[in-house]
């Protein structure tokens, strides 16, 4: 399937992304986080540049994904980001991925595959969200990622800090995804529509926001503690705007079972791969390339 493979692709581009956009930020201190003086340094990094080229490929390849299938299909696709980050970390840190990340990363395809294969989002459209419902979860959405801002801000440094920025970083991607698939369909009644149609505008701000919380994550702590929430969040929040918004249907009964395993499956998965030497250096070269020990003795 067209979208299938557009939100793979999508998923490579982000997990590329994640990597270079880490290995441009990880110098900074951390009162910088969540702050316009780590963009001011950014914006002085050719290799952040690189992450963000990344992002616009990801962000086209997921908008013509959407644009081709259900937000509730093409968004848990989008889960495969984790390993491929790890794939690709492993080259720009010169790390080697062992038994646990393969594993892992198998385990992580199979469980998707499940759910998936529970799902099978069918119907739905964009076209289907009444004003109503539109601001309902668009208020809802927007006061979850300002949550988790505030939390991740009263939490202090460290990991937890991380992992909450990147969850409010995965909720802002999915409320961009829903964003997204509003623009897709105004383009489907002609370019003049997209530019009348205030999904457009919403989706530049949202997604400016979520990239600005992306940098602060990436900041934050290493991607042990950032990426599975940013991984997990952004399907989960994408799934529920599909099916209570745009009336996308999935299977129930037994399926809804087999869904719940499924999405068990892809939880522990990413669970193990939190747990990937390469992200908390904790053997060989850790994630800064630095030797065994001192990458040990690093904080999160």
């Amino acid at each position: 399937m067209l979208s299938v493979l557009l939100a793979v692709l999508a998923a490579i581009a982000n997990a590329l992304a994640s990597v270079l956009q880490r290995k441009a930020a990880r110098d900074r201190p951390e009162s910088e986080s969540l702050s316009w003086r780590l963009v001011r340094h950014l914006l002085h990094r050719p290799v952040w540049f690189a992450g963000v080229l990344s992002v616009i490929a990801g962000f086209m390849l997921q908008a013509a994904a959407l644009g081709n299938g259900q937000i509730s299909l093409v968004q848990p696709v989008l889960v495969l980001e984790l390993p491929a980050t790890l794939l690709l970390a492993s080259l720009v840190f010169r790390s080697r991925l062992g038994v646990l990340e393969w594993g892992a990363s198998v385990m992580m395809a199979a469980g998707l595959a499940g759910l998936l294969f529970s799902l099978s989002p069918s119907q739905g459209s964009a076209a289907h969200a009444t004003a109503l419902r539109w601001a309902f979860a668009s208020g809802v959405n927007v006061l979850l990622v300002a949550a988790m801002v505030v939390w991740a801000r009263l939490a202090g440094p460290g990991a937890r800090k991380a992992a909450l920025l990147g969850v409010a970083t995965g909720c802002g991607f999915g409320f961009t995804a829903a964003l997204i698939k509003g623009v897709t369909e105004a383009f489907s009644h002609g370019i003049g529509a997209v530019f009348t149609s205030w999904q457009l505008y919403a989706m530049i701000v949202a997604g400016a926001g979520a990239m600005f919380l992306l940098q602060s994550a990436m900041h934050a702590g290493r991607l042990l503690a950032s990426q599975p929430g940013l991984t997990m969040s952004d399907p989960v929040v994408a799934i529920l705007w599909g099916v209570f918004v745009f009336g996308e249907a999935v299977r129930g009964g037994v399926y809804t079972i087999l869904s719940v395993v499924g999405a068990a499956v892809v939880a522990a998965a990413v669970t193990l791969l939190t747990r990937s030497p390469l992200l908390a250096g904790r053997t060989g070269r850790g994630e800064q390339g630095q030797p065994r020990g001192e990458a040990d003795t690093e904080t999160e």
